[in-house]
């Protein structure tokens, strides 16, 4: 950003964030990650996203979500007001793919080895949402190992929670009819497959016709797969044979590295978007961090298959839509913390307007003239903060407005706000 005067005070604060951000970057390469170069497809994906919203597709969740036809009632109420919560009975798997993160869950060891707690998590969520969500997911590991658990759990759950959406995610090579109809039996509503790219053939048929199979017992079957850069030509081939099969949709997810099997990633010659994420936090979905490239060709699929005329919805989740739920959870408490911050219904982040140095005086009494009546100052960082809504009354003026994201925290001291990046309040 070049200012047209000196602002020691704003220099500062963009310093600081972009400190964060390339330390950041920083140790993960000296741990062996390689990045991509910083923003070098940002202008590609910002036009593939046009010819999307040009098309009719919805754009959600500030963006991080978009959405072409059917979606899941789960991936609505992600973000949700009705609440979702998903749970595990065990963490084993007979797969073993370079890139799942459960590896970074808690406790990860201790619940491959003795499955998890999921009546204490149940009765936990039960007692804290009053029986009332909208949502309920069943994942893994792989539920289908134990089929009996993963039937115990949808009924308890259908206990706890009347009427909630029940589903359940599988790779799916385990599924059989009687499975199907078990499942189904026990209130199942939508089944979600995950084919993986790198699957031999016949696996990967194994996979396809389970699809078929749950189709005759299940009301909502999808694919939810991570998209890999450069499997663009099987990944077409594949969304033609879900549509033979006749699945209601598709979840294709960023492509991500779980901060483990590095080795894995670079021999395929994969790297890290750079910068990860457009807020840096430290957030607590384990998911890692963004394969460069992933989102691009997500967006050409989309785009590809509106063109090709598949009958199924297709929806992009980013990782920073992974975010979303928990920047909810977190911040919609605070949304009245004080006249100066509102809560972003978009991103949810709790956002104020700020203007640094020598700005602060012009600045307020123009505000103050346009009917703005609350302020804080910051004699520290050398700030005046304002409601974000006030921010295009200073269009034209000789002041830079910056919008301020925040994070509603809280320790054993109780809650406090944390900034944690500001950008140009205006276009």
């Amino acid at each position: 950003m070049i200012f047209a005067m000196r602002n020691e005070q704003l220099e500062a604060a963009l310093a600081k964030y972009a400190a964060v951000e390339n330390d950041y970057v920083k140790a993960l390469k000296e741990k062996g990650l390689k990045f991509s170069e910083p923003h070098e497809a940002d202008n590609r994906i910002a036009g593939l996203r046009s010819q999307l919203a040009e098309r009719g597709a919805q754009f959600k969740n500030a963006g991080a979500s978009i959405v072409v036809g059917w979606q899941s009632k789960a991936c609505v109420e992600c973000t949700g007001s009705g609440g979702s919560e998903t749970f595990s009975t065990t963490f084993k798997c007979h797969r073993d793919c370079y890139f799942c993160f459960n590896h970074n869950q808690a406790d990860y060891e201790k619940f491959f080895r003795e499955g998890c707690p999921w009546e204490e998590g149940l009765e936990r969520s039960a007692r804290e949402n009053q029986g009332k969500l909208a949502c309920i997911g069943l994942t893994g590991g792989e539920p289908l190992l134990n089929l009996d658990d993963s039937v115990r759990f949808l009924e308890r759950a259908q206990e706890a929670f009347p009427g909630a959406h029940m589903r359940m995610y599988t790779s799916g090579d385990l599924l059989t009819e009687e499975g199907a109809a078990r499942l189904r039996d026990a209130g199942l509503q939508e089944i979600r497959f995950s084919v993986k790219d790198f699957d031999p053939e016949d696996l990967q048929e194994r996979v396809l016709e389970a699809m078929a199979l749950a189709k005759r017992y299940i009301p909502d079957v999808m694919v939810e797969m991570p998209v890999i850069p450069g499997t663009g030509e099987r990944m077409r081939e594949l969304m033609r044979r879900f549509n033979e099969i006749g699945i209601d949709g598709i979840n294709m997810l960023e492509f991500c590295f779980p901060f483990c099997n590095w080795e894995e990633f670079d021999k395929r010659g994969l790297v890290v978007r750079n910068p990860p994420f457009d807020v840096m936090y430290d957030y607590g979905y384990s998911g890692g961090l963004p394969i460069a490239g992933s989102e691009e060709l997500i967006l050409e699929l989309m785009l590809w298959g509106m063109d090709e005329g598949l009958d199924y919805g297709m929806h992009y989740c980013s990782l920073d839509n992974k975010h979303r739920s928990e920047m909810r959870q977190m911040n919609e408490r605070g949304a009245r913390i004080h006249p100066c911050f509102s809560f972003d219904e978009g991103d949810f982040f709790l956002k104020t307007a700020k203007v640094f140095g020598e700005d602060r005086a012009l600045a307020r009494r123009v505000l103050e003239a346009c009917g703005c009546r609350n302020f804080l100052e910051n004699g520290n960082e050398g700030s005046l903060s304002f409601p974000l809504s006030f921010a295009s009354q200073l269009k034209g003026v000789d002041v830079v407005p910056m919008e301020s994201i925040c994070v509603l925290e809280k320790d054993e001291s109780g809650s406090y706000l944390r900034e944690v990046g500001i950008v140009p309040a205006l276009p």
